[in-house]
């Protein structure tokens, strides 16, 4: 009888590992520490459970990577992708999800999987022994955490997460804001009106960057963001919008609020000058969050500079934004190609600590930490996943072709994909090389699922 595999670790890594294992004929044991133990983030002990965004960002599969990367995962079975299309909500051309009904669909999956035992309680140090997975994801305990820095010989890298606010839905003056995705994406015309947008001219952009530059923040110990010496960064795909603000005061209107794709129906011949959106949260529309709008700013000053936001006069937040640290391994120097610990190989890691960025990036790297070590356990090796692909372009960026030495999170894109020949450059060339780069990836990702479940049926 094969031994169990242990994995540390309910949220989107970690259920899609432990499923994709089990599913696999392995056994798996899925330790969470959740509810026994809180984080700052997390409101239930849902395993899967979304804190930062409920967005799974582009569904476009033949021009976008992370689009890709969702096709791959719903290629190979995978629990993250089936629950999140089951719960889906209008978003036009992103995938956005009905966050709780979400974890709760994944978490009543696995509790009713036979070959997956769940077991509460935190684990606080590195097993000597078994098969294991670590997929503690940005809010890795501080004991575990502890015990993977003295293993690794070095502190662990870290940077700082910021969460966006969430407004009742009823609270938002709709005579000044209106429902348009940006440049009517979406087939529907429910997906086409899938945002709320709230215009700015001029003079209210310029007070409300006052205020954002002005209010209190969020204070910080030294070595940690916005501190010195040596301050930890921030991921730059979730930056506090004050931080961008403090990088200049257009910086915004290029970013979350570019006012381009859009007309307000309310004023057709004016254009506005920002626009801020906001996606709706909840399948009854009654949660919508401020799209981009992560913030270290205090809860006070945040509800005053938010109801500057014209439509927002009279918002009432459902949750204020907020800040955590997020821990992630230097994975060039501490991983080999199979994900496990070099120095303990019968550790894995996977998710968002090994240095991938986003929720669909997390699951998918547990997609594959779970499938490896599943084949380990039945005694068979599955060959090196194509970096053609997304997630072996993925995989590879972290295990090795990043440079360890200014090693970042980073989001899945195709700049981590091997160049096809014979394309045209630049922008003009653009949606050519994109669809070659994804119809490569989609004929050797189906190859390589051949190729491991070929694998499998010889074994057995």
């Amino acid at each position: 009888m094969t031994e169990p595999l242990h994995i540390i670790g309910g949220g989107m890594a970690g259920s899609e590992a432990a499923w994709q294992a089990a599913e696999a004929g392995v056994d798996v044991v899925l330790h969470e520490m959740r509810p026994e133990i809180g984080t700052f983030a997390h409101r239930t002990g849902h395993f899967a459970e979304m804190v930062c965004s409920n967005s799974f960002r582009s569904d476009d599969d033949e021009q976008n990577a992370v689009g890709l990367l969702h096709w791959e995962m719903r290629a190979a079975g995978g629990l993250i992708m089936e629950m999140a299309d089951r719960h889906r909500l209008p978003a036009g051309g992103a995938l956005a999800v009905d966050r709780d009904p979400f974890a709760e669909a994944v978490t009543d999956a696995l509790l009713a999987h036979p070959r997956i035992t769940v077991q509460p309680g935190e684990i606080d140090h590195l097993p000597e022994d078994g098969h294991w997975i670590i997929a503690t994801g940005p809010l890795t305990s501080g004991a575990l955490a502890g015990a993977i820095a003295a293993e690794t010989g070095q502190d662990a890298l870290a940077f700082f997460d910021a969460i966006a606010p969430i407004v009742y839905a009823e609270s938002i003056d709709m005579g000044r804001a209106w429902r348009q995705s940006r440049y009517d994406k979406g087939e529907t015309d429910e997906e086409r009106r899938a945002y709320i947008n709230c215009p700015m001219d001029r003079d209210q952009y310029e007070a409300f960057i006052d205020a954002l530059l002005a209010a209190e923040k969020t204070a910080f110990k030294p070595g940690e963001a916005g501190s010195s010496p040596d301050p930890t960064p921030y991921f730059d795909g979730c930056l506090p919008i004050e931080v961008m603000a403090e990088r200049g005061r257009e910086t915004l209107r290029h970013g979350p609020m570019k006012p381009v794709g859009l007309t307000n129906p309310h004023a057709p011949d004016v254009k506005p000058h920002a626009v801020v959106q906001l996606r709706r949260d909840n399948a009854l529309g009654t949660l919508y969050n401020i799209v981009g709008f992560q913030t270290k700013m205090k809860y006070g000053a945040q509800a005053d500079v938010f109801r500057m936001i014209p439509g927002l006069r009279e918002a009432r937040f459902a949750r204020l934004g907020g800040i955590h640290r997020n821990t992630f391994l230097n994975s060039p120097t501490l991983l080999d190609a199979q994900m496990r610990l070099r120095s303990k190989p019968h550790i894995r890691f996977a998710g968002q600590i090994t240095g991938v960025e986003g929720y669909v990036e997390s699951a998918a790297m547990g997609m594959l930490a779970g499938r490896l070590a599943a084949a380990e356990l039945q005694g068979r090796a599955l060959p090196p996943v194509p970096a053609t692909t997304a997630t072996g372009a993925l995989v590879t960026h972290i295990t090795g072709g990043a440079e360890s030495k200014t090693f970042q999170p980073m989001n899945v894109n195709f700049g981590l994909f091997p160049p096809v020949e014979g394309l045209k450059g630049g922008r003009k060339g653009r949606r050519d090389r994109y669809k070659a780069y994804t119809d490569r990836a989609k004929a050797d990702w189906q190859g390589w699922l051949a190729s491991a479940v070929d694998g499998r049926q010889a074994a057995e």
